[in-house]
């Protein structure tokens, strides 16, 4: 028996993304296409025959992305382990969510399941398979036009095992298209570095091929499709995981290049933007977090809420139309962090909680206290209440007005208010969810920097050193300047408080905790220090900071000298389903196999 064709429920869908601003009308018109016909007929006798049927393909591509599950996972997978958050609203109606703010994680939980990426990552196999032969026969469909096609579905197709393999280590890679019953699918895991120097390697291949500016006509796409930026970011962030530092920085400064260019160009046409010198941060390409005389959140609004911000490299957009709730809305963020009347799922931790209402700046364990109580950050990323919770502010306001008058700061805004679809909760959010920004790029460059520290005591060394912590402390300076409250910055940081590797990487960990919290990164940057460090050390003390008796618990869990197993323990167990269809999977050996409950 063939398998219905894979694309049945995606073809029309894909097709209005294409057309419109990538997802102002997704849910909008279907096709005789969703009718289910033997897949071999439709790839050689109906579908791949003209441009616009790779392009409709493409399109689906990131509709896939957008989906509730896929973003739910890049939350989770993110954050779900980390002291910024514990349980919220309603955990009672998930169990396993619970289950993961409590480090008791099986094999059995439904968040370790990652069918949604294979998913997608076998679309980009198919259409890499037959785009060629579309180009063979569609004239219209010029060489330097598939190049960008394959660029583009490369490119997610490498995010997506990037995800797969931050997460769960060593995974099944393949980059065959899977289009029949009688192909092989049960293949055992490939080792994390070898996948990502797969990865590394493909997109060295094709970056020169991708698109680097799209027309101006369809700014959304800038930001909301692969780009040559996007990416040099996934270059950026892939070296650095890999350990080769230097090429870290290159791409690195090859965004950094570009985004400052572009912002030029950007500013140049605006009439407001004149206040905004080009060395107000350091010459680095940040817009200004100034709202009015002493009121601040422009930057969040920027970014958060309008979307499509001269900052942003590659984002998952939504549709920012309230009315009837008919459009595609990131239903992820919003039930797990909140809407604004519903409270999410996930609340932000006490740490966190208490670094916003603490009196004393010699109490804050996340914010600094050279920056006194003038950081943005603090009420732009958790601070607004439902009823008796504390929710997550960012991505769930959709406005912040602060004001910096005071000696602290204070925060109003706006949220995004409805809660109910046909009497039915509905957690409407059109936030876009961001994969890249400049800031996390700088930070990355930051981060490589201090791994290009040398060793010794000499003059020369010392000159060195210098001068790369310098570098590495002026891109963590440009961060934290932009986030303080203030028309002229005093509480800045300090130069002279990092003056070694070590207290730099600390200040790099700390702004990158700072700056982008609740953005899917946080655990993904503890996971890549301890692999670095071949030691778990500043994983366990951010672990002391979760909450409860599952403080200890995590610690003890990730113990490099407790846990024989810490380096599987700090990645995800396989879902348990998947090792008994795929015999030459082997479970994760830090997590019960799923035939119990307990953690081995």
């Amino acid at each position: 028996m063939k398998r219905p064709y894979i694309y049945k429920k995606v073809k029309g869908l894909a097709t209005a993304l294409v057309l419109a601003p990538l997802s102002a009308s997704l849910f909008s018109g279907c096709s005789d296409f969703l009718d289910i016909k033997p897949q071999t007929e439709i790839i050689h006798e109906e579908f791949w025959q003209e441009k616009s049927d790779v392009d409709a393909i493409v399109a689906g591509l990131y509709a896939a992305l957008e989906a509730d599950p896929l973003v739910r996972r890049m939350i989770v997978w993110g954050e779900g382990r980390t002291e910024n958050v514990m349980a919220g609203s309603d955990i009672d109606k998930d169990v396993n969510l619970n289950n993961i703010f409590k480090e008791s994680i099986t094999a059995k939980n439904s968040y370790c399941t990652w069918d949604g990426f294979y998913n997608i990552i076998n679309r980009c196999n198919i259409i890499l398979k037959y785009a060629p032969e579309v180009a063979h026969r569609d004239p219209g469909y010029t060489q330097s036009e598939l190049k960008a096609t394959e660029a583009e579905v490369i490119a997610i197709r490498s995010l997506c095992y990037f995800y797969l393999i931050r997460t769960f280590r060593d995974v099944p890679y393949t980059t065959e298209a899977y289009i029949d019953d009688s192909q092989k699918m049960d293949l055992p895991a490939t080792p994390f570095a070898t996948v990502l120097d797969n990865l590394i390697a493909d997109l060295e291949r094709v970056k020169g091929n991708a698109i680097a500016r799209y027309s101006t006509n369809k700014p959304a796409y800038q930001t909301g499709r692969i780009t040559r930026d996007a990416i040099y970011a996934m270059l950026c962030e892939m070296y650095l995981w890999q350990g080769n530092y230097q090429q870290s920085c290159y791409y690195a400064d090859l965004v950094i290049a570009s985004k400052t260019q572009f912002k030029k160009e950007q500013d140049s046409k605006s009439t407001t933007a004149s206040s905004e010198s080009a060395d107000q941060f350091g010459g680095f390409p940040l817009v200004s977090n100034v709202s009015a005389s002493n009121t601040y959140g422009k930057a969040y609004n920027d970014i958060f809420v309008d979307g499509n911000s001269v900052e942003t490299i590659f984002e998952l957009v939504y549709d920012n139309t309230e009315a009837g709730h008919s459009m595609l809305s990131n239903s992820a963020a919003g039930q797990l962090y909140g809407n604004g009347v519903l409270p999410g799922r996930m609340a932000p931790a006490n740490i966190v909680v208490n670094d916003i209402e603490s009196e004393s700046t010699d109490a804050y364990k996340i914010f600094s206290k050279e920056n006194g109580k003038k950081d943005a950050r603090m009420v732009q990323n958790a601070g607004f209440v439902i009823g008796s919770q504390v929710n997550i502010t960012k991505f769930v306001m959709k406005d912040v007005i602060i004001d910096g008058s005071g000696a602290k700061l204070s925060a109003t805004g706006t949220a995004y208010n409805y809660a109910k679809k046909n009497n039915v909760e509905y957690w409407y959010t059109s936030s876009n969810w961001i994969i890249y920004r400049i800031t996390d790029i700088m930070l990355l460059k930051a981060e490589a920097l201090c791994q290009l520290t040398r060793t010794g005591d000499d003059a020369d060394t010392k000159k060195y050193n210098d001068s790369i912590l310098t570098a590495a402390f002026d891109l963590v300076q440009a961060v934290n300047d932009r986030a303080l409250c203030e028309a002229v910055p005093t509480s800045r940081l300090a130069k002279a408080n990092y003056n070694t590797k070590e207290k730099m990487e600390t200040l790099v960990l700390q702004e990158r905790h700072r700056e982008l919290m609740f953005e899917g990164k946080r655990w993904y940057d503890l996971v890549r220090r301890s692999l670095r460090d071949n030691n778990t050390s500043v994983l366990q003390e951010a672990m002391l900071n979760r909450e409860g008796p599952n403080a200890q618990l995590a610690k003890a869990f990730f113990s490099d000298k407790a846990n024989a197993n810490w380096k599987w323990a700090i990645f995800w167990p396989y879902f348990y389903e998947e090792t008994l269809v795929n015999k030459n999977l082997k479970a994760n050996p830090a997590y019960s196999d799923g035939n119990d409950s307990s953690i081995k």
